[in-house]
């Protein structure tokens, strides 16, 4: 395999690469529990907080750990996307992406 062939595949390796990740940041994934609802960007940002159940507002620290469980699910959701979509193209690379 030349120089040249080895550059284009790269290249395209790279296209692929940030077309997947603009997608997984474009897109809302979503963490439930029985009190609270949560939508979060591929791009970790929260966008959404819904309370599902009343009763978890009478009680500060049940609310609060409700939100709390909703994002890191919703973060797990992101991160596993990301190593099913991306990790045949970085597994090799040693962390770098």
């Amino acid at each position: 395999m030349n120089m040249q062939n080895l550059m284009a595949q790269a290249q395209r390796l790279q296209k692929d690469i940030e077309r997947i990740t603009k997608e997984i940041e474009e897109k809302t994934f979503i963490g439930e529990n029985s009190g609270v609802k949560v939508e979060v960007l591929g791009s970790n940002r929260v966008t959404k907080i819904e309370i599902l159940n009343d009763e978890v507002l009478s009680e500060k620290e049940l609310f609060e750990d409700m939100v709390l469980l909703a994002i890191n699910s919703a973060l797990d959701k992101i991160k596993k996307e990301k190593e099913e979509r991306l990790g045949k193209y970085t597994s090799g690379l040693g962390g770098l992406f």
